[in-house]
């Protein structure tokens, strides 16, 4: 069993604590729903990017100015999360859109069309054809 760097576990306890941050502190109306899906931390432990997708749009412009916002904030989000974790060297924050997981949706979405359609092309009769032909 591989152990866990002190930057991974560090990573995950910032991931946590920004995901409460978010849902409860900041009360941002033009903040869409943010989750936060991975913190990566530089090994000195400076800087910490933050990964987030932003839920229930596919409003690019809406999805940056999530991301602006957060970036905005981050003074703010790092003060609260200096009162959380207890660590010496508290990274600065570079919040960063995650666009995987709508990718991945959108991969899937093409793949249910194109099936769809090439179901819709055979027609429902699709085996009864081949039978008459032979």
């Amino acid at each position: 069993m591989r152990e866990f760097s002190r930057t991974d576990r560090v990573a995950q306890q910032i991931q946590k604590e920004i995901a409460v941050i978010l849902q409860r502190e900041i009360k941002d109306p033009r903040l869409g729903m943010v989750t936060v899906s991975a913190v990566e931390v530089s090994r000195d432990l400076s800087y910490a990017k933050v990964f987030i997708t932003v839920l229930n749009t596919s409003d690019e412009d809406k999805t940056k100015q999530s991301a602006a916002i957060l970036n905005e904030a981050t003074g703010y989000i790092r003060s609260l999360l200096g009162k959380r974790i207890r660590a010496r060297i508290m990274p600065e924050l570079k919040f960063v859109i995650d666009n995987s997981l709508m990718e991945g949706m959108r991969i899937s979405n093409l793949v249910d069309s194109v099936i769809r359609e090439d179901n819709a092309k055979r027609g429902p009769e699709f085996g009864d054809k081949d039978q008459e032909e032979e």
